[in-house]
């Protein structure tokens, strides 16, 4: 595998780190591209913490190939805010700050995590303020050449996209509401096996709407190698279909980050 394709996820690799310190980090150990899950607490950072998080990122010497949205809290089990009418209007703030980031770094990938169900909320009413909130999305980020990215998850039972045709129902959906072609699939490998769903499916039917991919063993979420996926096919697959985007390593590491690279020269 070639390192000019892969983009290291800075918020599950490098944790040992600080996460400003996690730039620099991934530059030392030979990536030059990197990506982030939304990198602050709030929707709407204090612009001082914007600025330190933009001048790691520049002074390390790296590009930002991915960031997400504000998916609220991911360590208490929250995948997203858009699909929840309540927050709708976070959400819509948190754009303008992710399109800043996204202008000012070069960043064309933004993933959007659709967010789960809520008990006691008609899920008719959950996927229309989804809706609304994505098309918000596209048109913003059309405006910096961005796309925005719709991920299949797994491991949350309430979160409702858990196969390929379930992201790609929400891409197409989005697509015609909003009259907007800056929609595209999360292709997750580890997600999309985990659950169960077949990735070959997608890429002999809808290879032109995966939008970015990100990699991880299956089980375990490990590094390459420390599951079953067989990545070499995958990755051919890829090249066959003509992705020529970046593919993203969001794996946990089983030791140190920096030993965890070993299979990418096998």
């Amino acid at each position: 595998m070639k390192t000019d394709r892969l983009d290291v996820n800075l918020s599950i690799l490098f944790t040992e780190l600080d996460l400003l310190e996690r730039p620099a980090a991934a530059k030392a150990a030979g990536f030059d591209r990197v990506e982030f899950w939304w990198p602050f607490e709030t929707a709407v950072p204090a612009e001082a913490d914007v600025e330190k998080f933009i001048r790691a990122i520049d002074d390390a010497g790296v590009s930002l190939v991915g960031l997400n949205f504000y998916g609220g809290d991911l360590a208490a089990g929250e995948r997203g805010v858009l699909s929840d009418p309540d927050r709708a209007g976070q959400f819509a703030a948190n754009i303008d700050v992710l399109c800043e980031i996204g202008e000012r770094l070069g960043c064309r990938a933004f993933n959007a995590l659709y967010g789960n169900r809520i008990d006691g909320v008609d899920p008719r009413a959950q996927d229309e303020a989804a809706t609304e909130s994505l098309v918000r999305a596209a048109r913003a980020v059309a405006r910096i050449g961005g796309t925005v990215l719709i991920e299949p998850v797994s491991g949350i039972p309430s979160y409702p996209l858990r196969t390929a045709a379930d992201g790609l129902a929400v891409v197409d959906r989005v697509r015609e509401a909003g009259e907007v072609d800056d929609v595209h699939l999360l292709f997750d490998l580890y997600h999309l096996v985990t659950n169960g769903d077949d990735p070959n499916s997608v890429l002999d039917r809808r290879p032109e709407a995966i939008g970015h991919v990100q990699i991880a063993d299956s089980p375990g979420r490990g590094e390459p190698g420390t599951g079953s996926i067989d990545f070499a096919h995958y990755f051919s697959r890829l090249d066959e279909v003509g992705y020529t985007g970046h593919i993203g390593l969001e794996y946990k590491p089983s030791g140190a980050s920096t030993e965890s690279f070993g299979w990418i020269a096998s």
